[in-house]
């Protein structure tokens, strides 16, 4: 009998213990909040939801979000673009829908993939993008340029004319019609 009082007592313990550290990590903040940019372009809404990882003394095109290499756009899952409409991305059409964004960003020019996959996790083990190429449907050019302040975290905001990605000192805007 005590034997059995004393391993209920070892249990619930151990319950307990597992219970609020479980609690608490759920507590502290992510590193790479969810995000959404939401708003009308080309007479569709439209938004973007990612991931929004911050500067953090790196240097980010070029180092840590290398050149000429496909990016999932954020962090964590593949950033997800979605519009209500038939829109005109850089002068070329997309169908209404919801799809994954990708970058291929460039020191002078970058290269934005709009991929019919969604859902997956941004990243392969090894570093790879998880975007499967046979599911691309748009890819646009855009070019980069020097923003007017630092943004600490990456953001989107869509705007009348598009959406724009800024990050660091690097803002991105895509022209939507």
């Amino acid at each position: 009998m005590k034997t059995t009082t004393l391993l209920k007592g070892f249990a619930l313990l151990l319950a307990g213990t597992l219970t609020a550290n479980v609690s608490q990590a759920q507590d502290k903040p992510k590193p790479s909040p969810a995000e959404t940019a939401t708003g009308k372009a080309g007479g569709a809404t439209i938004t973007i939801s990612y991931s929004a990882p911050s500067v953090k003394g790196r240097k980010i095109f070029g180092e840590l979000v290398p050149y000429d290499k496909v990016w999932r756009a954020g962090a964590n899952e593949a950033t997800i673009f979605q519009t209500d409409k038939d829109i005109m991305v850089e002068g070329q059409a997309l169908k209404a829908g919801k799809y994954s964004l990708y970058a291929i960003p460039g020191a002078n020019e970058w290269s934005f993939i709009f991929n019919s996959e969604t859902g997956q996790w941004g990243i392969k083990r090894g570093g790879d993008t998880s975007k499967d190429p046979a599911k691309d449907v748009l890819t646009v050019k855009a070019k980069p340029m020097k923003s007017g302040s630092m943004a600490e975290k990456l953001a989107y905001e869509v705007t009348a004319n598009g959406f724009v990605l800024r990050w660091d000192n690097t803002e991105v805007p895509v022209a939507i019609k």
